[in-house]
């Protein structure tokens, strides 16, 4: 349902109590703009999935009223729905150079580049629509180009943080506009939306020039190969990578797709700057003098196909890890990622090279892009809204940034902590939650969007969990028969011997078929359901199992 005509409202379609897949909205009258287009990987449960996309339902229903798509910046969280958002509702999409760049590359991919409408814009950018004007601020993260933005809307001024730190010496010198943004904290905030990744993490977060020494040390005891893995989005810390090699007289090697494309786009853009003849192609690795190389590629979650893996376990081609070779992971596990991380660590190890791993000050190697608390206050400080709704985490991390808000005065009662698909309406500067719109998950399974249901994710789980049984009946097409005995096929069902289960199975399905013949009752759709309920129940009685159990028939 949409919203009335003279009330702003500000909802979410991802972002809110999960990590990943951020997309929020905020709809005056007749205007609807999107802010950002994320997705999230999967976990265990989801077997096939590929990814996860906000749904945009409430947006389909109301594309009369979509003007644009507004991007903070070019994380995968925040950018990977894009090309699934732009084949329903083809929208302007606006974003900063170095964003729409690595946009680009997705819509090339899914071949929608050419009928994409892409507005370039910048921290001094301003946009016009009916209803409501758009402005924005320069923030640090950990990639470049990164924007807060601020809605100039008739009940008030609406700002959204993109993801963001107080970092006074970053390496690329893309400093946070302080001044900007305390101007807009005198101009008056109604609602501030402000990221809640490091809400229970006290302090500021670290700045990004101590992984760049700590980088540069590890080059210089390196004996022999130097093995990086970090985010290819993060072109601070490539610029560190590049530097070191540079200083320390090494050859620089791309491995992984998402790494040489991002690096690719950051060269061309003029976000990174890379020597001339430094980059060797990875078959160059193995023909120079070890001492002489270093190895920059994707990978740093332990994602079983990423480069890093693959050197793990000696299965990258062309490309050996030697006794004394260094292995720098430099990025921190994203929660959920900590078994894989820990596995690619104990394969170098194994392998004789020395790994270098951890965040923070375990290593040096790795400093976060999100603010810890006092970042957070400070922002708080500087916008002093009168309503916060905390975004950008799960439900423990908003809860203590609902804390840290009302320790810097915003007043008790004035923040929603709320979950997708909650609305805040505002109207004569009263803001309330009191509805919602309907929001859930889009699931991508290869070439499928949205067509992945609950009862085939829930076959999935049932194969991979017990298994399956194929039983295979031959009959008389004339005469409504079995011609044989029938033919039972495990897969993924029991590891011992299956002879004694077979036979009794068999027995089952035969005295099935015979009592629903003398019934009457030989049709096979009842033979088919007849046949599961009467194995199933003899299945689970000797094995505890509930395995798929699948009757064919062959009619001869």
């Amino acid at each position: 349902m949409s919203t009335k005509k003279n009330v702003l409202s500000i909802f979410a379609l991802g972002g809110l109590n999960e990590i990943g897949k951020n997309m929020y909205a905020i709809e005056y009258s007749n205007e609807i703009v999107i802010i950002d287009c994320g997705n999230k990987f999967p976990d265990e449960s989801l077997l096939g999935i590929d990814l996860i996309i906000p749904d945009i339902a409430y947006l389909v229903e109301n594309k009369d009223k979509v003007r644009a798509l507004i991007v903070t910046h070019g994380h995968e969280d925040h950018i990977g729905g894009i090309p699934f958002f732009l084949k329903i509702l083809n929208v302007p999409v606006y974003a900063t150079r170095f964003t729409l760049g690595l946009i680009e590359l997705k819509l090339k991919e899914h071949k929608l580049l050419r009928e994409s409408e892409l507005v370039e814009i910048n921290s001094n950018s301003n946009l016009k629509f009916e209803e409501m004007s758009v402005s924005f601020f320069k923030v640090t993260h950990s990639i470049p180009d990164c924007l807060g933005i601020v809605f100039h809307t008739p009940e008030g001024n609406i700002v959204h943080t993109g993801d963001f730190k107080f970092d006074l010496t970053p390496a690329n010198n893309e400093h946070s506009d302080i001044h900007k943004m305390a101007e807009i904290g005198n101009e008056g905030v109604l609602l501030l939306l402000s990221e809640s990744t490091n809400a229970e993490r006290p302090g500021l977060t670290p700045s990004e020039q101590m992984v760049g020494e700590h980088v540069e040390t590890a080059f210089m005891k390196a004996e022999r190969k130097v093995i990086v893995s970090t985010f290819a989005s993060n072109i601070s810390r490539v610029q560190q990578v590049v530097n070191a090699a540079h200083k320390t007289k090494r050859k620089l090697a791309l491995l992984g797709r998402s790494m040489v494309n991002v690096v690719g786009v950051a060269m061309e853009r003029g976000y990174l700057i890379v020597p001339d003849g430094m980059l060797i192609d990875p078959h160059e690795i193995n023909e120079m003098a070890p001492e002489k190389v270093a190895i920059l590629c994707t990978g740093s979650q332990g994602e079983p196909l990423a480069a890093l893996s693959r050197l793990s376990t000696g299965n990258f081609r062309g490309v050996d890890i030697l006794p004394g070779d260094t292995v720098i992971i430099a990025a921190g596990p994203i929660p959920g990622n900590e078994r894989n991380v820990t596995s690619v660590v104990d394969n170098f190890f194994a392998l004789g090279a020395k790994v270098i791993y951890g965040t923070g000050s375990t290593s040096g190697m790795h400093v976060s892009g999100h603010g810890y608390q006092e970042d957070l206050k400070l922002m708080l400080t500087l916008m002093k809204p009168k309503y916060f709704i905390p975004i950008h985490g799960e439900f423990r991390m908003l809860h203590h940034h609902r804390l840290l808000a009302e320790s810097v005065g915003v007043e008790r009662g004035n923040t929603f902590i709320i979950n997708n698909g909650d609305v805040v309406d505002i109207e004569h500067n009263i803001a309330r939650q009191t509805r919602k719109i309907p929001v859930g998950s889009t699931y991508v399974d290869g070439r499928d969007v949205g067509t992945v249901g609950e009862f085939l994710l829930r076959d999935r789980k049932k194969l991979s969990e017990d298994g399956m049984l194929m039983i295979i009946l031959t009959m008389s097409k004339a005469e409504g028969k079995l011609i044989s005995e029938p033919e039972t096929i495990s897969r993924g069902f029991v590891d011992r011997d299956f002879s004694e289960i077979r036979r009794d199975v068999n027995r089952l399905t035969i005295e099935t078929v015979n009592e629903l013949q003398e019934a009457n009752r030989n049709q096979w759709n009842v033979m088919k359901k007849q046949i599961k309920k009467s194995i199933r129940q003899y299945i689970y009685t000797q094995t505890k199992k509930d395995p798929m159990i699948v009757p064919i028939l062959i009619e001869i």
